[in-house]
């Protein structure tokens, strides 16, 4: 089985490299950004603007390889893969819960980010 996913748009935000970058999305409280959605997924987010928060799907574009076992950040035992938040993954999909802020056209504004600029969003 084949699995194929592309993106639907672009996640900007001021975080250019990991580091200083928060590392979950209630540790990037007041960080601002937006998500741009492709033109052609504009009318999608018809209704999106009567939320408080949005879940961002995303791609780890900087991530490559990974290990079943990783030390978390602020952790110094290994764990599994799968117990943290680690981007390096079998499947490099990240999700963040975000707050929305507003919406203007293709243009999501959003709060509370932990994501690098330039992720595509899926």
């Amino acid at each position: 089985m084949k699995i194929e996913y592309r993106p639907i748009g672009l996640i900007h935000t001021p975080f250019t490299e990991r580091q200083g970058m928060p590392i979950q999305p209630s540790r990037g409280r007041g960080v601002r950004g937006t998500v741009e959605v492709a033109p052609e997924f504009t009318d999608g987010l018809a209704d999106l603007d009567g939320f408080s928060h949005v879940v961002l799907i995303y791609h780890f574009h900087r991530s490559q390889g990974f290990d079943l076992r990783v030390t978390p950040f602020l952790d110094t035992e290994k764990r599994g893969l799968f117990a943290t938040r680690a981007p390096r993954r079998p499947n490099a999909i990240g999700l963040s819960v975000v707050r929305l802020l507003g919406i203007e056209g293709n243009r999501i504004e959003v709060q509370d980010l932990d994501i690098l600029d330039g992720t595509p969003l899926l």
